[in-house]
């Protein structure tokens, strides 16, 4: 059998012809792109070093959100950072156009914070795609917040619905919450829109792609029409730009690199030669360097059939999709984390927003339905200037 350089740090099999494993389900229709798009070196970092204007120390806070940020270890501001937090502390609307990865949570929640703990009695509205993002912007606030006596609540699906309502009655600063959700809430009365004047839209693109325009345009429309709105996208489709004229007023634009994460990540395919991909997939896990991987597929059934079958042959691994609850989604998520499995397979629910340190390497089991999507996935690792891999299989 021939012989090729790889990912493998050495030699590998040249796996030409096509094969299916036992858990890869059945053929579905794959997003349209030549192979030679998914392999690419990652850009040397010392092409992509960005020199910040200010350090975090520089930026008037309040003494103690600056406590948190050196507690954290943060020093110098991402790109996204150092350009929009000066503009929403002059509490000037934004629209800041940034992937995932670059810090753009931090980038609003620290001058938003800073504002709450200067002029008591505001309220912030932030309006996230999904579950995991609310639930990781909340974390993250909290973190940013702690000794402030600043409160964080969150309101999403698959959560008791009695227990966010009993938090939004203790008048939390804070509330971070999914459309869906906070339009359930608005119309209990429960959540009382008028009330907040600040509101963030983030990953507009993504909720978009989710459907939820008429969502978004709903809680917009019950906000005061003296606001300060901030306006958070990977990208800037048409139906965006449209949200944006409705939703903001003079906006500053901010832009960072776009898919400025995969800059960081060498990207690779793999192919098969008769052989079961799920033996291909355990002889690159049992591999050392393979330390914490991060698995997507097209379907919630083959996800989950596929995490049985490593759970069977020994590896530590555990799943997320739309069928689990979110109790399971995020005990999941930690595990991963926390680093108690080095495996944690997903569809595409976890592809945007998610914060994971050190994840080495994103395998695409199957292919998104499109190259942004593809884009989304594997910018779960090479975060922070950290090097990454990305290997996608292909039939």
């Amino acid at each position: 059998m021939s012989q090729q350089r790889s990912w493998f740090g050495g030699s590998k099999p040249n796996y030409k012809s096509a094969g299916r494993g036992r858990a890869g389900g059945n053929k579905i229709k794959y997003m349209s792109v030549s192979p030679a798009m998914l392999i690419k070196k990652a850009t040397p970092i010392e092409t992509r070093i960005y020199t910040p204007t200010n350090k975090f120390v520089d930026f008037p806070l309040d003494p103690q959100i600056q406590k948190n940020i050196a507690h954290k270890g943060y020093i110098n501001p991402t790109p996204i950072q150092d350009q929009i937090i000066p503009t929403i502390l002059e509490n000037k609307d934004v629209i800041g156009l940034a992937s995932t990865g670059t810090g753009k949570t931090a980038a609003f929640l620290l001058p938003l914070i800073d504002k709450i703990v200067k002029h008591p009695g505001q309220k912030v509205l932030i309006v996230t795609p999904t579950r995991e993002l609310a639930v990781q912007i909340m974390e993250e606030g909290r973190a940013f917040s702690f000794g402030t006596r600043t409160f964080f609540t969150i309101c999403i699906g698959g959560v008791d619905l009695g227990r966010q309502v009993r938090e939004l009655r203790r008048n939390p600063q804070f509330v971070v919450g999914t459309p869906g959700r906070l339009k359930d809430l608005s119309e209990r009365r429960e959540l009382k829109l008028y009330e907040y004047r600040t509101i963030v839209l983030d990953e507009v693109d993504r909720m978009l792609d989710m459907g939820f325009v008429n969502e978004m345009r709903d809680l917009v429309a019950q906000l005061p029409k003296e606001r300060h709105s901030l306006f958070f996208s990977a990208t800037m489709s048409d139906k965006a730009r449209i949200i944006a004229r409705e939703f903001l007023h003079e906006p500053v634009t901010v832009e960072v690199a776009k898919q400025r994460a995969s800059e960081n990540v060498d990207q690779d395919i793999v192919k098969l030669n008769g052989r079961n991909k799920v033996e291909v997939l355990h002889e690159m896990l049992i591999r050392p360097e393979f330390e914490k991987v991060l698995l997507f597929g097209r379907t919630k059934h083959g996800m989950e059939k596929l995490t049985m079958e490593l759970e069977k042959r020994g590896f530590a691994a555990t799943s997320i999709h739309g069928n689990k609850s979110q109790s399971q989604r995020q005990r999941a998520l930690q595990a991963f984390k926390n680093n108690q499995v080095q495996i944690l397979l997903a569809t595409d629910v976890a592809s945007r927003g998610l914060d994971i340190d050190s994840v080495s390497h994103v395998i695409n089991w199957e292919l998104p339905e499109s190259y942004d999507d593809y884009i989304h996935r594997i910018g779960r690792t090479g975060r922070a200037d950290k090097a990454g891999v990305a290997l996608t299989f292909i039939d």
